[in-house]
Parts: structure tokens; C-alpha cells; sequence
């Protein structure tokens, strides 16, 4: 199936995922929607959805338990989720090694786009196998 034919494939960075799950009507809540409307097919890993509970779990969001649990299911089901191998690919040289899982992520899971407001990742744009883009270019070249 050509790319036009089925929704994008996408890496999306934890902050990304954590503003659009707990500031749900904020700038972000269209990217939510993208992925619940199915406009969009999040790819996790192992580390990256652990990542993303992980941070969920920070005293600062004051979320119970529940309310974590609660925004984990309006996202982790709509996600596809990627092995990676053992030896990951080799990515190219990022600035933040914490950055390293998102760009294995993508190579290994043939992702459309890495869609990401993290500047070091952002800074690879036009060097890594897929674009790098920010939410709001995502937003509007899928989602209007």
C-alpha cells in the first residue's frame, strides 16, 4: 500500500505524548485526536512506552494510579509496537544520547516521520532516513 493509502507511521517523543495525554485541549489535542481517529499509527518500544510511564509517574502531574492507568489506554492501544533488535541499527550521531531510543525507533519500525519538539532531534532534520518535524508541521501537512 502506497504511503498515500494508509495513515503515516510515526515516532512520537514522550513530551510530545505526555502534553497531548494530560493538556488534552491544549495545542497538542489534535495530535491526540490524529492517533485516536486512527490519521496517524503511533510505533512504541519497549523503552520508549516505558519511558512515557515513567514520567507519567512524576509527583509534578499529581496523577494517581488511575488517572495514569487511564491515560496510558487512550494511547498505548492505538500503538504498534516495535522490537528492537538486539544490536539496534546504527543512528546517526545525536547530542542527547536519551534521544538515541526515538531514532532506533523510527529506522527499525520504517517510520514516515519522528515528530518531536526536542531540539537536538529536531537539529537532525534532513540527515536521518526519516523527517524530523515538529507537531504543529505534522498537524498541518496529515491533519487538516
Amino acid at each position: 500500500m502506497s504511503r498515500s493509502k494508509r495513515p503515516p507511521r510515526v515516532v512520537i517523543d514522550t513530551n510530545l505524548v505526555l502534553s497531548a495525554l494530560v493538556f488534552s485541549g491544549g495545542q497538542l489535542g489534535s495530535l491526540r485526536h490524529a492517533w485516536q481517529s486512527e490519521k496517524c499509527v503511533p510505533l512504541i518500544s519497549k523503552y520508549t512506552a516505558s519511558e512515557l510511564i515513567r514520567v507519567l509517574a512524576y509527583p509534578k502531574f499529581k496523577l494517581t494510579a488511575a488517572e495514569q492507568h487511564e491515560l496510558l489506554n487512550d494511547y498505548l492501544p492505538y500503538c504498534t509496537t516495535v522490537a528492537l533488535p538486539a544490536k539496534p541499527p546504527k543512528a546517526i550521531q545525536c547530542r542527547d544520547i536519551n534521544d538515541i531510543p526515538f531514532l532506533h525507533l523510527a529506522l527499525v519500525g520504517k517510520a514516515d516521520f519522528l515528530v518531536s519538539g526536542d531540539d537536538d532531534l529536531l537539529s537532525l532534520e534532513g540527515d536521518f532516513a526519516c523527517p524530523i518535524v515538529t507537531a504543529k508541521d505534522f498537524s498541518l501537512r496529515f491533519l487538516v
